[in-house]
């Protein structure tokens, strides 16, 4: 049979191979697969195991044939361009578009980033990798549909470090994103050209992704308004999969008012779509929590375990403490709090992350299984080929997370992933019981100011200590899935640092307000620093 004839004619055993999609095992690959399952078969056993997978090949073959729902497009759009170096000073850009959404609504005239790991249709995804070149979504995630349906601009997709792991911004694919305040360091990560373009005013807000901090590191080196939400509050539909018990959606602004906006337009339950969401959801409106600064009735709590790791800097611990005393002037009652296994917030997430990033994207094609609702199969096919034909490609830390990834499942079977499961319940408990006493706790975004970049042949170690320490407070919030906001606090050497607030589950009201009321203390002696340190909008250095 030619496989290229438009005539139609009958299949049979012969045919399969070039006539349909699945194809039957040869003689040869049912003896590999028994080999490596470690069965002994006989060269009976295997002519008879291949006969029998024949039959349920072709159940395969017709759920091919099916025309499977994907989601909604709605509004008409040109492709876009890839912006030029010139325009591209930041290389904040991954791909520029002019996409209107409705005539009217809370998001009318609101220009808006999406990260590069969302899917636009029509508009090439790349998750900052090469893995992904090529790729072109053919529906809209559900974000993107809430956000054109409240009349927002989308003016294009944001770049990130590679399939999303870096944490700085330096390790995307075509080069690193610069730091707007100072272009020889990072602007943090995965999240960075979000932050970037919201930090230099192209656009008025963007969507990030948060795993262990994506949305909060960026936030704090380019000092903007980073919120991961509360597990599940956002849908998660449409978008390139990390980690299922760790992934979340976000907004990134330029002010807590416009964050607050963005995260009305797109929280909510997304009708079965998206596993990781409770059916409880409700609409909450985030923006009437910004009414009043009078925060007399509030206890803000003050982590102990926040100011004391390793890798802590004095100074930014002096600014966050601070910066946390203002809250004095508006009411709130300031406590210290405790919660010591915090400190094993981060590895609790390796043991997580690299397990679930191994089956979830090296082997589930950026899907990943064991979860209802909605998958893209194209997303599937692009990621999995992708991996297979730009291996080399990949920056180091998806090497070193695919390596010990395949390493911690194949040799332990899952086990610390298991494990670190079970007691990211306990350390959600703790602080579930801190929340008992305060309304909101503070810390730190990141312990350290902004990291320079290294140079452009530096080694993989260096690629890979570059994110040392980053998560020492952010991950432990992405483990427990509390919300979690990094606000700018003020500066070290020129550099924006943030400071972290964080509330109980579904209680982003609260944590807007007291952001809100924080903003409000700091505007005056931040809106002179900015003014006075500027953004440096010339590239000083080649990616």
């Amino acid at each position: 049979m030619n496989c290229g004839s438009s005539e139609t004619k009958t299949v049979n055993d012969d045919d399969l191979y070039c006539s349909r999609p699945v194809q039957v095992p040869s003689i040869n690959k049912v003896e590999e697969l028994s080999k490596r399952a470690g069965f002994d078969l006989t060269d009976n056993e295997v002519k008879e195991y291949r006969e029998v997978m024949k039959g349920i090949v072709e159940g395969f073959s017709t759920v091919e044939k099916l025309n499977e729902p994907s989601l909604p497009v709605k509004y008409l759009r040109l492709p876009g361009y890839r912006p030029s170096e010139e325009e591209n000073y930041l290389n904040a850009w991954s791909w520029r578009t002019e996409i209107q959404g409705a005539i009217e609504g809370p998001l009318h005239g609101k220009r808006v980033a999406i990260k590069d790991n969302v899917a636009v249709y029509g508009v090439p995804m790349t998750a900052g990798s090469w893995t992904l070149e090529g790729y072109m979504p053919e529906f809209d995630a559900t974000v993107v549909t809430r956000i054109l349906d409240a009349g927002g601009v989308i003016k294009g997709k944001a770049n990130c470090d590679d399939l999303c792991r870096g944490g700085t911004g330096y390790l995307a694919a075509k080069g690193p994103v610069l730091n707007p305040y100072n272009n020889e360091y990072i602007a943090g990560g995965s999240s960075a050209g979000s932050a970037v373009l919201v930090a230099t005013g192209e656009v008025d807000m963007a969507i990030g992704c948060d795993q262990g901090g994506s949305i909060r590191y960026p936030a704090s080196c380019c000092g903007i308004v980073g919120l991961k939400p509360s597990y599940g509050l956002v849908p998660y539909t449409g978008v390139q999969c990390a980690e299922p018990s760790l992934d979340h959606l976000g907004p990134m602004a330029g002010n807590v008012y416009d964050c607050a906006l963005l995260l009305e337009v797109i929280a909510g339950y997304d009708h079965g779509l998206d596993a990781r969401q409770p059916t409880h959801i409700s609409k909450v409106k985030y923006t009437a929590a910004l009414d009043t600064t009078d925060l007399s009735s509030y206890k803000i709590g003050i982590l102990k375990e926040g100011f004391e790791h390793s890798h802590s800097d004095a100074r930014v611990n002096k600014l966050i403490r601070e910066s946390v005393g203002k809250f004095k002037q508006v009411g709130a009652d300031l406590q210290k709090v405790t919660v010591p296994m915090h400190k094993h917030g981060i590895v609790l997430e390796t043991c997580i992350t690299f397990t679930g990033e191994y089956d979830t994207v090296i082997k589930g094609g950026g899907n990943g299984s064991g979860r209802r609702g909605f998958y893209s199969t194209s997303m599937t096919d692009a990621v999995s080929r992708g991996i297979k034909t730009h291996s080399n490609d990949l920056q180091p830390t998806m090497k070193l997370a695919w390596m010990l990834g395949d390493y911690m499942k194949n040799e332990y079977n899952g086990r610390y992933y298991g494990k670190a499961q079970n007691l990211v319940r306990a350390l959600a408990a703790e602080f579930d019981k801190v929340f008992k006493d305060v309304d909101v706790i503070a810390m730190p975004t990141i312990p350290f100011p902004p990291k320079k970049i290294p140079k452009k042949d530096s080694s993989v170690k260096d690629c890979i200590e570059l994110v040392s320490g980053l998560g020492s407070n952010a991950r432990s919030f992405s483990l427990t899935g509390h919300p979690a906001l990094s606000i700018n606090a003020g500066f070290i050497d020129g550099l924006p640092i943030g400071m972290m607030l964080v509330a109980k589950m579904f209680d982003e009201k609260t944590l807007l307000k007291v952001a809100y009321a924080f903003e409000k203390l700091n505007e005056q002696s931040l809106r002179g620093a900015a003014t006075c340190l500027g953004l440096k909008k010339e590239r000083k250095r080649k990616p």
